[in-house]
């Protein structure tokens, strides 16, 4: 049988490797340069590892028009500790491409992206449209986002030959069939220059979510007396509705000798009951060729209504889960990127370069999962007394730029 993880992890390191290569501070009314960009990244934790690739290339038309491609390929193989009880590891490709385009008129920039993700059971289309407008002498800057997602989820199960009874190939599991989730987001932002060493932005997100949320993998753990380990398993199962919202405040200060400083806040609930709170600080120093940043990030959030370690009985309740993410848990996260910038000899169209390396290195510890991989019930070790789980992740990035 094959395993499949959460997905979170995976949107760990997509989000951060987007996250480099579009690390370039945005400036209101102004179309990005003309950039191509290479990366490589590794993911590495939670019995888990992810290494992916990414290139990046924008092109300006003209004074009004930008258009941007974007190929993503990451290869997953591990087995995440949530899942690990009912499933064996596996390794599995996934491929995401998405293309942009920007339209500048007057004071108002105009965006639309759209991209698709395709792995064996969940494929993945987006698509966004946003508008931003310049204000008060360009020292405000209002924008307004809106994002749909339509997922298909399928379950894969081992095609065995007729003669051998070996697993032949992975297929869609026919008993699952095809499910499907539709994703809304609604964001709003805005952005003030303060004093002239000074920048204050706000924003604000209302997502709703509809469909299979689930994980078609995923098991939850209820307390049976009757065998030996003294639980058993069944699928989790989770609402098929969930709206949340986030407001985020960020605060960046440009210090005199040519550093900067920035401080981030994020307030996120939604209608499972979670509540969570994220702070970030950022520092980032330019030196000759170099430029050097360090982040330090926090983060704890409360568990979903319908979330458990262990239940007391099967189908204890309408809605069950053992996703770790929906658990009660806080991390943090630390990183360290430097960046250098050089020019190519014999090579005028590029006008400058950059080579970039970042590491992270991220703790979560779980107040209320358990390693149910160390019950011995022998030992007087239960699934309700086992050691709570704390995952520790290092994450690499390296990637070029180059601007012409």
């Amino acid at each position: 049988m094959q395993l499949k993880s959460p997905r979170a992890s995976r949107l760990t390191i997509t989000v951060l490797a987007l996250g480099a290569l579009y690390s370039a501070p945005s400036r209101p009314g102004v179309l990005p340069e003309d950039e191509a960009d290479v990366e490589w990244n590794r993911y590495e934790g939670g019995g888990q590892v992810i290494e992916g690739k990414t290139w990046l290339v924008r092109k300006k038309i003209g004074d009004k028009f930008s258009v941007e491609y974007t190929h993503l390929i990451d290869v997953v193989s591990g087995a995440s500790i949530d899942v690990q009880l009912s499933a064996s590891p596996y390794i599995e490709q996934r491929t995401q491409d998405s293309v942009s385009a920007q339209y500048l008129r007057g004071k108002s920039t105009y965006s639309v992206s759209f991209s698709h993700s395709y792995e064996p059971d969940y494929r993945s289309n987006t698509a966004v449209f946003s508008i931003s407008q310049d204000m008060f002498g360009d020292l405000t800057t209002l924008s307004m986002s809106y994002r749909r997602t339509w997922n298909d989820v399928y379950r894969m199960e081992c095609g065995m030959h007729s003669k051998t009874g070996v697993c032949e190939d992975k297929i869609h599991d026919p008993v699952f069939g095809e499910k499907t989730e539709d994703q809304r987001s609604y964001g709003v932002g805005l952005t003030q220059i303060i004093t002239r060493n000074s920048l204050l932005s706000a924003n604000f997100e209302v997502v709703t979510d509809e469909g299979w949320i689930a994980n078609p993998y995923r098991d939850v753990a209820y307390v049976d007396p009757t065998v030996g380990r003294g639980f058993s398993l069944e699928p989790e199962t989770d609402p098929n509705t969930r709206t949340s919202n986030a407001l985020g405040v960020d605060y960046k200060y440009y210090l005199p000798f040519r550093a900067a400083a920035d401080v981030q806040y994020r307030y996120f609930q939604d209608t499972w009951g979670i509540r969570a709170h994220t702070a970030q600080l950022g520092y980032t120093q330019p030196w000759r060729h170099w430029t050097f940043d360090g982040t330090f990030r926090y983060y704890t959030q409360s568990a979903a209504d319908f979330y458990s370690n262990a239940f007391l009985y099967a189908t204890q309740q309408n809605f069950m889960s053992r996703n770790r993410e929906l658990s009660t848990y806080n991390s943090w996260s630390a990183g360290l990127g430097a960046s250098y910038q050089f020019t190519i000899p014999h090579v005028p169209w590029i006008q400058k370069s950059t080579a970039n390396v970042r590491y992270d290195h991220m703790v979560i510890n779980y107040q209320d999962f358990r390693d149910a991989l160390d019950v011995d019930p022998a030992k007087g070790v239960t699934i309700g007394t086992a050691p709570l789980y704390v995952l520790k992740v290092n994450i690499f990035q390296i990637f070029l730029s180059a601007w012409f």
